[in-house]
């Protein structure tokens, strides 16, 4: 210890020699400390639960105080450096400051992704921010909710509301409409009435894995949250590694324009359930995590109900799965950053190799597979490969769901042969809207850019669009007519993605910014955006900033008369 030279004591000392009463920092309040332990009631203070009990805390109080994170920071044993800087990493946590003003009771939403732009989001934000009083409603933007099928969209507390205008905000408001509506589904006593989980259990008694491996493989299906990776191989991976292993579910379903995640888990969840099931068992996990966005409240609703119906009738043991709740971070759809978040951390993606195969949640082997995948593993084990393996259409094999929004006279979630156009697409989305022609499509979310009209005969799958510069992701089609403008759809697409960079990596970071602020000129410099796009593609960490270029390659290269 340094020594005052006047008196020969220590620097840290003073009055008659004793040291300080307290640790160095903010204190924190005995009241706040006894309403935070109220709220985390029996729960295990372990670190990977700081995000569920931030969510707890902001659900109770509308915002995360000053107050109420030193004292979580002291009931879990945690810096407040640490609970900070996970609480500001996701958009869905306000965070208050000491002498700061508390955000209003009530947040409105609204959406400003592309389809949402194309249904007019820009005009209806304008108006609910120059009619709502901002000391009582605070209407904000948001990105895409997962709702493209009901553009534009808002969202009052958790309660969305569809096809939004201002008088339907106002007779929710007058309501008190903030919770979510459950809509109807299959539970678990209908489920089981079909058939439901006799697979599982006829596996878990006497099923061989390698078998089942091959049979998911032979059916051809891949991975469908957007990466296509063969789905059986990754269960050989996974149970190559010496456990203990684990299964995380990805359902951070963000991607602008995708919503089949949604379509499927209002409906049939148990699908889901039974497929994570299986490949659980196939690669002996130890335990499930589904990681679920915060934008879906009804399904989180739904899972809590069904997870509790599954250890209810004794399927899975209690704890077997964990629910976990994201919290507005498009970036935890990467897996890695996924697993980070489940960790309780910030969703920074991980430097790979190791891949998560091999060091996954908690340093241990996990296999991720997305929802829409494990909803296929199901059927393909109830019903066989062959109901993937013998739909083929334009040399391709298989079905996928489009998710179909923009101008076409009926969005939704279409399941239609692997080798569709966009005219098929587009045909079985009931054509396209009145008065409107195809100029361009995206086809698969803003990652995929925009092809023109003229490029109407490739098949979307995977596979068949790389050698265009692009690829069918999750796919998510949104369709734009000779109404809109391509440069203005991919200023929306580069804004999403300036917004939603992690901040890890300098390319994406710096990269979406500075393309967002060309994209803004007369004409682009053409030139400089695509050195850009070039240092962003070769040198950021993750999928977010390599293809955060597409949209404006594609641009100049299709529509170099807008530029």
């Amino acid at each position: 210890m340094a020594l005052d030279q006047a008196n020969g004591k220590g620097v840290w000392k003073s009055g008659r020699g004793k040291g300080r009463h307290t640790p160095k920092g903010r204190q924190y309040e005995d009241q706040a400390l006894a309403e935070v332990q109220g709220l985390l009631g029996a729960h295990p203070r372990r670190r990977d639960l700081l995000i569920e009990f931030l969510h707890l805390l902001q659900d109770e109080y509308g915002h995360l105080s000053a107050r109420h994170l030193r004292a979580l920071a002291h009931e879990m044993r945690l810096s407040m450096a640490e609970i900070w800087e996970v609480a500001s990493f996701y958009a869905h946590f306000d965070l208050v400051k000491e002498g700061e003003v508390p955000p209003p009771a009530l947040t409105v939403r609204v959406c400003d992704s592309l389809s949402c732009e194309l249904a007019g989001s820009e005009a209806l934000f304008s108006a609910l921010e120059a009619g709502m009083d901002p000391s009582q409603i605070r209407v904000v933007r948001a990105p895409c909710m997962g709702r493209c099928d009901t553009a534009p969209v808002l969202e009052l507390g958790h309660y969305h509301i569809d096809h939004a205008t201002p008088e339907k905000l106002q007779s929710a408001i007058d309501a008190g409409a903030t919770h979510a509506l459950i809509p109807a589904y299959q539970d678990l006593a209908s489920y089981q009435a079909e058939g439901g989980y006799a697979v599982l259990s006829d596996l878990r008694a006497s099923g061989d894995w390698e078998a089942v491996q091959e049979m998911v493989l032979s059916s051809g299906l891949r991975g469908l949250g957007g990466a296509g990776f063969p789905s059986g191989k990754k269960w050989g991976f996974v149970r190559a590694n010496a456990g203990p292993r684990y299964l995380a579910v990805n359902g951070d379903e963000g991607e602008p324009g995708t919503f089949k995640d949604r379509y499927y888990l209002e409906r049939t969840p148990h699908l889901m359930l039974e497929g994570m099931l299986i490949s659980a068992w196939a690669v002996e996990a130890e335990r499930c995590y589904i990681y679920m966005r915060d934008e879906y409240p009804a399904v989180l609703e739904i899972f809590r109900r069904e997870i509790a119906a599954l250890e209810g009738v004794g399927l899975v043991a209690p704890g077997y799965i964990e629910l976990r709740r994201g919290a507005g971070a498009y970036i935890c759809g990467e897996e890695s950053a996924m697993i980070e978040s489940i960790e309780g951390k910030r969703g920074l993606p991980r430097h790979r190799p190791p891949y998560v195969a091999q060091v996954g949640l908690f340093d241990r082997p996990t296999l991720v597979h997305n929802v829409e995948t494990l909803h296929w593993v199901a059927r393909v084990c109830r019903e066989g490969p062959e109901i993937l393996s013998a739909v083929k259409k334009n040399g391709r094999t298989g079905l996928r769901s489009y998710s179909v929004s923009g101008r076409v006279a009926t969005p939704g979630v279409y399941l239609l042969p692997a080798g569709s156009t966009i005219r098929d697409v587009i045909v079985a989305a009931g054509g396209m809207a009145e008065g409107h022609r195809l100029k361009a499509y995206q086809p698969g979310g803003p990652s995929s850019g925009l092809l023109p009209a003229s490029m109407d005969d490739v098949p979307l799958d995977f596979d068949t669009l790389q050698p265009h510069g692009t690829f069918i992701g999750s796919a998510a089609v949104v369709v734009l007519s000779d109404h809109e403008s391509a440069r203005d759809a991919a200023l929306n697409m580069l804004r999403f993605f300036e917004a939603e960079s992690c901040g890890q990596c300098t390319p994406c970071r710096a990269g979406c910014e500075k393309a967002v602020k060309l994209m803004q000129a007369d004409t682009w410099d053409q030139p400089l955006l695509e050195e850009l796009c070039m240092v962003m593609q070769d040198a950021s960490i993750c999928g977010l900033g390599q293809a955060a270029p597409n949209p404006i390659r594609l641009v100049m290269k299709h529509f170099a008369d807008e530029v």
